[in-house]
């Protein structure tokens, strides 16, 4: 019956249908999407951190109210997908320690360091772009809670992609200075980007495609990050650090496959800057522990 009941259930969302928190869930779905949100949620929060040592660097006074409401708004679109974890069974407190001991992960770009203005700029207007592409396809997700909130999300983050433009299109038109801190920051975060869409799966053997949590295949989302940004890189006379990347007669993009066990190594807790990152936020929920305590009777 139960086999029936998940043959059932699997052919309803593949053919387009969404579910609710109260609709019945195989367990399956319910522990691959309750990771995959999670490790959405993880992101958003951890997502902050290359940015926020930039505020008080801020080049202008307008750049640091960008770059903190920014922060504000990955803030809180953590707050909005944790709490869709949380319908599914997973409390947020519970989310939150199995990211600082390192069980749960987030998203690779986020293990590297911020070195200069130019990386602000260049993950606002590149790195959101990639994941807005991503994020655009989770409109289509199975579990309809998440889509909706992906609604707002997405919203948000193409803003952000327009705040990074200007900031990098302020810096190639300015000094050569500045010029050469956008081009060496997309030098070093090219690699990022294109471990970011995943490995090239085939998308009828992606498990997350099988149970449409994503409508979209790896490979599929980095092309299209290619077509739409490799020309407008380009455009501004920025150079990428791939001499093979074309684009072939029949449309797709050719590039340098990327190391798929370096992306491994950092997404499991061995990037450049994994483990300041978490033990920046084992430090943050040490201090604001007393709050929990004050606030929740269940914590007292």
């Amino acid at each position: 019956m139960s086999d029936a009941r998940t043959a059932e259930f699997l052919e309803f969302v593949q053919a387009g249908g969404q579910v609710e928190t109260d609709d019945w869930l195989p367990d399956e779905y319910r522990k691959r999407l309750i990771k995959f949100i999670e490790m959405h949620g993880n992101s958003e929060l951890m997502g902050v951190l290359p940015e926020r040592d930039w505020i008080l660097r801020a080049p202008t006074l307008q750049r640091k109210l960008a770059l903190t409401a920014k922060i504000q708004d990955e803030v809180g679109h953590c707050q909005l997908i944790y709490r869709v974890v949380e319908d599914l069974g997973k409390p947020r407190a519970q989310c939150l320690d199995d990211l600082i001991s390192g069980k749960s992960k987030f998203h690779n770009v986020f293990h590297y360091p911020t070195k200069s203005w130019g990386d602000v700029g260049v993950i606002a207007w590149l790195v959101d772009a990639a994941a807005i592409i991503s994020q655009k396809a989770l409109l289509k997700c199975s579990y309809a809670p998440y889509a909706r909130v992906m609604k707002k999300v997405c919203w948000e983050e193409s803003f952000h992609i327009l705040h990074g433009r200007d900031t990098v299109l302020a810096m190639v038109t300015g000094t050569p200075e500045q010029f050469e801190l956008v081009q060496e920051a997309v030098t070093r975060w090219w690699e990022p980007l294109m471990h970011f869409h995943g490995t090239p799966i085939a998308a009828e053997e992606d498990p997350m495609v099988h149970w449409r949590i994503k409508s979209q295949g790896n490979e599929d989302a980095r092309q299209q990050f290619l077509d739409g940004y490799v020309p407008q890189i380009r455009e501004l006379g920025l150079e990428l650090p791939d001499p093979k990347l074309r684009r072939n007669d029949e449309g797709v993009w050719e590039y340098t496959e990327p190391d798929w066990e370096k992306l491994t190594a950092v997404v499991t807790g061995h990037g450049p800057a994994s483990q300041e990152r978490l033990a920046f936020r084992r430090l943050s929920r040490a201090e604001v522990d007393w709050v929990s305590k004050a606030m929740l009777p269940e914590a007292a």
